[in-house]
């Protein structure tokens, strides 16, 4: 596509100072929105499936606002973290991500208060250079063939979460993380007659649950650490930019 209609596909970077990838821009206009919305709906015409960049979008998007209210009210440095590694994920054209979705285990609690830690994805260590995160995310549609995975809170939390406040940005090939792979459970339409709403019926959508243990994300790649009061904010926002 960004071939054949580089004026849907592709967008010229200030971050990377060069043409990117759409799907690795940071929207800066009304136009920038409906140029997105119009790739998303070519590429859905064409695929007829999921087209797996969609979510790695949103999450630098709502990372690019998040990060820097982050900054004005804690004195932090994500921000500048953040532009770095987008621009060289923009110049090699990678594929990010998002994985949002926490196991949750038992809903009736915060993630603080779950019998077993892991249902959520959450900080067990630090050293000097970084930090080591365990828990597990689901229905994660394409991480299997993108470079990076971006680990986002997936609720509002409080004070005593703050260890679960991490965003970071993951290798996904890094030691210590295990692929569960499965199909989407929607996969069964194709199986219905006829052919209305089977989307792919020969290569439709494919998901799987990510294990992290003790997976190490150096400070660098690290976004969010600890500041729970913003993990709403962030979900909020990734939320508008998915619709």
């Amino acid at each position: 596509l960004a071939g054949e209609a580089p004026e849907i596909a592709t967008v010229e970077s200030p971050t990377a100072g060069q043409r990117i990838n759409r799907f690795l821009h940071i929207a800066r206009s009304a136009d920038d929105l409906v140029a997105k919305a119009r790739m998303q709906h070519e590429l859905g015409r064409r695929t007829g499936t999921c087209f797996q960049r969609c979510v790695g979008l949103d999450a630098i998007n709502a990372l690019h606002s998040v990060t820097y209210e982050i900054d004005e009210a804690h004195g932090t440095a994500y921000h500048a973290r953040l532009l770095a590694f987008l621009s060289e994920v923009q110049k090699r054209n990678q594929v990010i991500g998002g994985a949002m979705t926490d196991a949750k285990g038992d809903r009736s609690k915060a993630p603080h208060e779950q019998a077993d830690p892991d249902v959520f994805v959450h900080v067990t260590r630090r050293d000097d250079k970084g930090v080591y995160i365990s828990g597990a995310k689901m229905h994660q549609t394409g991480c299997i063939n993108s470079h990076w995975l971006i680990v986002m809170p997936t609720l509002r939390l409080g004070e005593k979460d703050a260890d679960f406040a991490i965003v970071g940005a993951v290798p996904v090939h890094a030691p210590g993380i295990t692929y569960i792979y499965g199909r989407q459970a929607n996969d069964t339409r194709c199986l219905e007659p006829g052919s209305i709403d089977q989307g792919n019926a020969g290569f439709a959508g494919q998901e799987a649950m990510i294990v992290f243990d003790e997976v190490f994300i150096p400070y660098a790649h690290v976004f969010m650490h600890g500041e729970y009061d913003f993990a709403a904010m962030l979900v909020e926002r990734f939320t508008t930019y998915h619709r």
